[in-house]
């Protein structure tokens, strides 16, 4: 894992990721960008991704993700790689613990009856999903770049 040492990659994820590391080195004319992801291609090709790179490399992981065309293109064994890879890097853990901690919330709700459930627009692709019991209330976001615990009201009496 990153945050032990180096990425570990097989040769999967280093053939899938080299040319979405090229594209991004493409794109970019900034002498700085350049050289980050021309240092990231090269780690790549040796299969291990030092951990000052490992949020690029989530970065380009999720772009590559993001749209499902890893899956169009190469299968869903190609996304699922990424996918395993992706929980490794900064980015992965993040949302990894987003979602650990938003299952410990509806953990409250076990074997309490749902009396309403409402869904509402923050802002373009934000959402809140609303779930009331008589003992709390949960309010969920879902947004693009984040899924967390708004809010959580216990002993609602």
């Amino acid at each position: 894992m990153a945050e032990d040492g180096p990425l570990k990659l097989d040769s999967l994820e280093a053939d899938l990721l080299s040319p979405q590391i090229q594209a991004f080195l493409d794109a970019t004319s900034d002498p700085a960008a350049r050289d980050v992801y021309d240092a990231l291609k090269q780690a790549v090709s040796r299969h291990e991704v030092p951990t000052e790179l490992a949020g690029r490399l989530g970065a380009i992981i999720e772009v590559a993700l993001a749209g499902g065309r890893v899956r169009q293109l190469f299968g869903p064994g190609a996304e699922l790689s990424l996918s395993a890879l992706f929980k490794k890097t900064p980015r992965g853990r993040e949302l990894d613990a987003a979602v650990t901690s938003l299952n410990s919330a509806l953990a409250q709700l076990k074997g309490q009856t749902v009396e309403g459930i409402t869904a509402t627009l923050r802002s373009p692709g934000a959402y809140v999903l609303t779930l009331k019991t008589a003992g709390c209330q949960l309010a969920v976001r879902f947004a693009p770049d984040e899924v967390r615990v708004e809010s959580l009201e216990v002993d609602l009496k």
